[in-house]
């Protein structure tokens, strides 16, 4: 049932009232001072209505609605939650041939220091299980007498 307002002459009291629409245009008792009320016309007034499945604004523009933002169009094809007018997507300059080429010299450089590091770090471990069976035992020295 819509929300209609009330205008009370003699207290200029405004209420609001839920009523069907078949008795909105009859007088309403004001609830401060029991006076009959004549319904007042709203000044403002906001809806959406639901058009191929997006929401359109009343009265219409001819535009769509796009999780609140206006658009011109319904794409053909778009993921969830995206459209081409309000997601835009950045496009990526393709990178020059100076650009490319340091770009695999980095990479290559990166690999061989990852590659010199695990070596070191297997060569150290294989030196450790090597000195783990001939640890050092410190003998006792024989005491001087004096």
């Amino acid at each position: 049932m819509p929300l209609y307002e009330y205008l009370c002459e003699s207290c200029a009291g405004i209420f609001e009232v839920v009523r069907p629409i078949r008795e909105a245009p009859e007088p309403q008792p004001c609830p401060e001072c029991d006076d009959d009320c004549e319904r007042v016309m709203p000044s403002s007034f906001s809806a959406f209505i639901m058009r191929q499945g997006y929401p359109r604004r009343i009265p219409d523009k001819g535009t769509y609605w796009h999780l609140g933002q206006e658009v011109t169009y319904l794409p053909k094809q778009a993921r969830p939650y995206e459209h081409p007018q309000v997601t835009k997507r950045r496009e990526k300059e393709p990178l020059s041939t100076q650009d490319y080429t340091d770009l695999v010299d980095r990479k290559i450089a990166e690999r061989r220091l990852a590659r010199e590091d695990r070596r070191k770090e297997r060569d150290l471990k294989r030196d450790r299980i090597a000195n783990k069976g001939r640890e050092f035992k410190p003998q006792p020295q024989p005491q001087k007498r004096d």
